[in-house]
């Protein structure tokens, strides 16, 4: 072989790899060194919402009938991924500066707990809290919390529209125009030139639900953060956007709700320069012109480097997960497939790390 063919053919494979998504295996992390924050310095918190898919189907064993492909243990024991989550001795690592919170409820109903403890492997399934909390714990000097308030099935354009969300007209298919109404108002549509029926719910219900409870984690800090007296939200993260893919009118308006939810959690958690990052469909490609794609492009053009939102240059990014996922839909929760669900987190804290400026 010429010495020119052969350069031609390693430039070719190192164009080749340089595309392919960064694995944990690739860039990992060091192991946690399982020394506590420095807790004179306020907790670092980083709120997660969302819809089911942040809530996380990632499945840590197999279960009876179950293959183990998919699993986290299988990526760890047969792929040696993700290897800071354990240690020399095989048991799951535990992050001493990073805790990890989470509450649920419907609505604006009661907050039920399901996590406070320290970042670890625990449970039946993970979600993209992981990967975040790890990224983020390695960036951050300083004591850091993940909270998530969440619940599935929640669209943007309508259970978590947030305070100030508009009301609008779409016609459909079929030439019917509908009303979509903004803020507290209610049904969820009608047609126009009919008169709405009310019912037990409203626009933004489940949004005001889900940060009355973050807030309500906040104000009980040391029960969720062992001796710490004061905190800073630095930054939210947010994987939605499946039930409004559903919808030719909520993925229509998508783009301009994102925006403002943006916005208005800056304003109800008094945290002017949070870093945001979001995290697209893992089934949907670049290109795609279905609901899918009109939520992917919404989240393209807020990031601060696409230019379209100059206010959000360097402290919102957005994640495109198709190269990351390992198959399935968000509609299926990816076959519960942990990998998936690592490597979303991972990229989502990496991405908040660079916003931070914190990158190693």
């Amino acid at each position: 072989m010429s010495p020119i063919k052969r350069l031609t053919i390693i430039t070719a494979l190192l164009a080749v790899t340089l595309a392919l998504p960064v694995s944990a295996g690739e860039k990992t992390l060091p192991d946690p060194d399982g020394k506590p924050a420095d807790l004179s310095k306020p907790v670092q918190v980083y709120i997660l919402l969302g819809q089911s898919n942040m809530l996380g189907f990632g499945k840590i064993k197999p279960g009876k009938k179950q293959d183990p492909d998919g699993t986290l243990e299988h990526a760890i024991k047969k792929k040696s991924l993700y290897p800071y989550l354990v240690d020399a001795t095989g048991n799951w690592t535990e992050r001493k500066d990073v805790r990890n919170a989470r509450v649920q409820g419907s609505g604006t109903g009661g907050m039920r707990g399901f996590n406070n403890e320290w970042m670890t492997i625990k449970g039946g399934r993970i979600g993209p809290e992981i990967g975040i909390g790890h990224h983020v714990g390695n960036a951050v000097a300083a004591p850091v919390m993940i909270l998530k308030s969440c619940i599935g099935n929640r669209a943007l354009g309508w259970d978590l529209l947030p305070p100030g969300g508009e009301g609008f007209e779409f016609t459909d298919a079929k030439g019917v125009t509908w009303v979509h109404p903004g803020y507290k108002g209610t049904p969820e549509r009608w047609v126009k030139g009919t008169e709405p029926k009310k019912i037990k719910w409203y626009a933004g219900m489940q949004y005001d639900g889900d940060i009355a409870r973050a807030k309500k984690v906040l104000a009980e800090l040391d029960k969720y953060y062992p001796g710490a007296k004061k905190y800073e939200v630095a930054g939210f993260f947010w994987w939605q956007g499946d039930r409004d893919s559903r919808s030719a009118a909520l993925s229509s308006r998508y783009e301009k709700n994102l925006v403002h939810i943006i916005k208005q959690l800056r304003k109800d958690f008094n945290a002017p320069n949070a870093k945001f990052v979001c995290a697209s469909l893992g089934q949907t490609k670049k290109g795609a012109t279905n609901g899918g794609g009109k939520i992917l492009d919404a989240m393209l053009a807020v990031d601060g480097k696409s230019g379209k939102y100059p206010e959000f240059k360097g402290n919102v990014a957005s994640v495109y997960t198709h190269p990351l996922s390992k198959g399935g839909s968000s509609g299926g929760h990816y076959s519960g497939n942990a990998e998936t669900y690592m490597n979303v987190g991972e990229a989502m804290g990496r991405a908040m790390a660079e916003l931070l400026g914190k990158t190693k």
